[in-house]
Formats: structure tokens, sequence, C-alpha cells
């Protein structure tokens, strides 16, 4: 199962966490490459979409693209 992340939704969770892209890389435990990679790809793994939303404090829905 690959989930697509929403750029919007992405840019106004970041916004409201009042974090840099490298500090929410830091929350998530990987690396600002990895993060940028992920966040680059059309899908990715429900464990990585986890870890960015967990880095912002939001729900993973908050931040994916819904049918």
């Amino acid at each position: 199962i690959k989930m697509t992340i929403d750029n919007m939704k992405f840019n106004i969770a970041l916004a409201n966490s009042g974090l840099t892209i490298g500090q929410a890389a830091e929350r998530a435990g990987i690396s600002r490459q990895r993060y940028h990679m992920i966040l680059n790809q059309k899908s990715a793994t429900p464990v990585a979409v986890g870890k960015i939303a967990r880095s912002l404090g939001v729900d993973v829905t908050e931040i994916i693209e819904s049918n």
C-alpha cells in the first residue's frame, strides 16, 4: 500500500507546527535528505508517511491526498 502526501496539506501542517524542514526531519528521526525524498515521491509507505505526520504533530489523514 502506498500513500500520497498532499503538498498543500503538508505545507499547512508545517506552517502550523512552526518548524523548519530540518527540525521536522529531526523529530521524525530521519535525515533531511530522506525527508525531502519522501515528500518529493509521488507515493510513500504508510510508515514513512506516519513519520512525517508525527514530526508535525498531526494525524496522517491531515497530510495525505483523499480520494
